[in-house]
């Protein structure tokens, strides 16, 4: 038996804060004409508020960045929208894209920020446990991770208006937010990302890079608020919680 000492290990490191970028600088044409679609309002709030107040909602999560609409009336009301909203929240100007918004928030993150979520303001009824949960994916070793739901709805490939297969909805998901990441993974990816050819999510940009994404359950109440029927529906959901 070696009676040697043994090595000394020291304190573990103490893990870094989760942020959570919200791009909120979209028209949301499919809305209709009027204010940036994250300024929509939702029950008397906009779509941000709602959002913003649920990330607030959870523990694990101990900074909100938005990125605004960059014109000097959408960045001047988000900033007063945020004076108002709980917990750390801060605004920045975002861009022409929702992938430029993104890489402008996450360049104005602290350096001590090392897990970082994306979340669309117009999910803006996402439950908390869904942010918990992605944000403890995160924690546990995931460089990146997404809340997802079963397809329901029988998928069929067409060409033009000519059904050519009927796809197997087993091995599909819907895909919603917040993705969350490693803060290293996540500036990795949007480093090597193509202005030109865009993804429809982060975890797309990651996904180019050939890493893995894990996944965890999403919820229903998760929807993406886009057309006027989605405001609908909110409104009914928000009666419902109240």
């Amino acid at each position: 038996m070696s009676t040697d000492p043994a090595p000394e290990t020291g304190p573990a490191a103490a893990p870094g804060r989760a942020a959570v970028i919200v791009p909120a600088a979209g028209r949301g044409e499919r809305l209709g004409p009027g204010a940036p679609k994250a300024l929509r309002e939702l029950g008397g709030f906009p779509l941000l508020v709602h959002a913003v107040r649920t990330l607030a909602a959870a523990r694990s999560v101990d900074l909100v960045v938005v990125a605004a609409p960059p014109d000097p009336q959408g960045l001047a009301e988000v900033q007063r929208l945020a004076a108002d909203l709980p917990g750390d929240t801060r605004v920045v100007a975002g861009g022409s894209s929702r992938q430029e918004s993104v890489a402008l928030a996450l360049a104005a993150l602290p350096e001590d920020c090392d897990v970082v979520l994306v979340h669309d303001a117009a999910r803006a009824l996402t439950p908390v446990d869904v942010v918990e949960a992605v944000v403890a994916a995160v924690r546990g070793g995931a460089g990146a991770v997404i809340p997802v739901l079963p397809v329901t709805d029988t998928i069929k490939a067409v060409d033009g208006d000519l059904v050519t297969a009927t796809v197997d909805r087993s091995t599909l998901r819907a895909v919603q937010t917040p993705q969350g990441f490693t803060r290293a993974i996540l500036t990795k990816a949007h480093a090597a990302s193509d202005p030109a050819a865009p993804a429809t999510d982060d975890a797309g940009l990651v996904e180019a890079l050939g890493l893995p994404v894990r996944t965890v359950p999403g919820h229903a109440e998760a929807f993406k608020i886009t057309t006027p029927f989605d405001l609908v529906l909110a409104e009914a959901v928000l009666r419902r919680r109240r």
